[in-house]
């Protein structure tokens, strides 16, 4: 059974080319990103999702940790000038104080991880979608290879009817850009919702209304 595989490698377009010559094969581009800044208001929603956990979380967190390093540190001073600290204590008093500092000097790494974190479980529900939309058109549709759009190799311009970023944009009931659209009919590509076609009918068509 053939794999099917996102390569993510600037190269990849030729490498399929000379070790293929032989194997028929069909390749698509795809990028999740750009499927998603097609839902309407999706984008202003995670954003004001992330504005308030920012506010709600991250930022008390860090107050939370700079007020907890600048008591321990504060702490540990008085008492190493007082002489009252053993040698253990002492050591594991400060290695406390330098893990809070270590934590916010890399603030904004930690910060970002978080971050990053928490807008991939609000978008985890679309992105669901979006790849089950994906991986029902490469199942369908027998693409041996889909490379990441913005790692495909210069020489290799794959044509609109293998952008399956597209396709699964089509098949979610999305809205293209204009550009797009006209694009595609330039083409002769259909710009409607992709998605399997339905069966004929045996019972007559009925006359379409005549319009006054």
């Amino acid at each position: 059974m053939k794999k099917i595989l996102v390569v993510c490698v600037a190269f990849a377009a030729s490498l399929i080319f000379s070790t293929n010559t032989q194997a028929q094969v069909k390749i698509g581009v795809f990028d999740e990103n750009d499927v998603l800044s097609l839902y309407p208001g999706l984008s202003a929603k995670v954003d004001s999702l992330m504005n308030r956990f920012v506010k709600d979380s991250l930022q008390p967190q860090y107050e939370v940790t700079l007020a907890d390093y600048q008591y321990k540190d504060s702490l540990l001073k008085v008492d190493s000038a007082k002489g009252t600290l053993s040698p253990s204590i002492k050591k594991v008093r400060t290695d406390e104080v330098l893990k809070l500092r270590g934590i916010l000097v890399n603030w904004q790494q930690t910060q970002q991880q978080i971050y990053q974190q928490k807008q991939q479980e609000f978008l985890r529900p679309t992105l669901e979608k979006v790849f089950n939309a994906f991986q029902e058109i490469v199942a369908e549709q027998k693409y041996t290879w889909v490379l990441k759009q913005d790692a495909v190799h210069p020489y290799f311009q794959p044509s609109l009817a293998d952008n399956l970023t597209i396709k699964v944009a089509k098949k979610l009931g999305l809205k293209l850009p204009q550009e797009i659209e006209d694009a595609l009919k330039a083409q002769g590509l259909s710009s409607g919702n992709s998605g399997p076609a339905k069966p004929a009918s045996n019972t007559p068509a009925k006359p379409a209304p005549v319009k006054h």
